[in-house]
């Protein structure tokens, strides 16, 4: 029996995909209890995002595919940049500054471990 890879996204973070990196680099690899442990004690606020993430995939893994969340292993864990929302900050002499808020697309995939 081949690996099953169950999949969670959530899009449009607010949040820039750098911050959200050095969080998801912390779980990746890991099993899926120890890195909702992880996540608890993480003081970003990334971790709350990925936290939810990672509960959903293993919501899919349980009802979807009728997998043991004591079995999962976070095999792949991705933050990609979304659409940046470009605002303007008045500056001296009549200037403009540009502000970027960034966003971030979350991809979460878990794997079962083979006994």
């Amino acid at each position: 029996m081949e690996n099953q890879v169950i999949k969670a996204k959530s899009k449009y973070v607010r949040q820039s995909p750098y911050k959200v990196r050095l969080v998801l680099n912390l779980i990746r690899g890991l099993e899926v209890n120890e890195a909702l442990n992880v996540l608890t004690f993480t003081k970003r606020k990334a971790a709350i995002e990925i936290k939810q993430v990672l509960e959903s995939a293993i919501a899919n893994a349980e009802s979807n595919a009728g997998l043991n969340s004591s079995n999962l292993f976070i095999s792949k864990a991705i933050a990609d940049e979304g659409p940046t929302l470009k605002r303007f900050r008045p500056r001296a002499r009549g200037r403009a500054g540009r502000i970027n808020k960034r966003t971030s697309h979350l991809t979460i995939e878990l794997e079962s471990v083979e006994e």
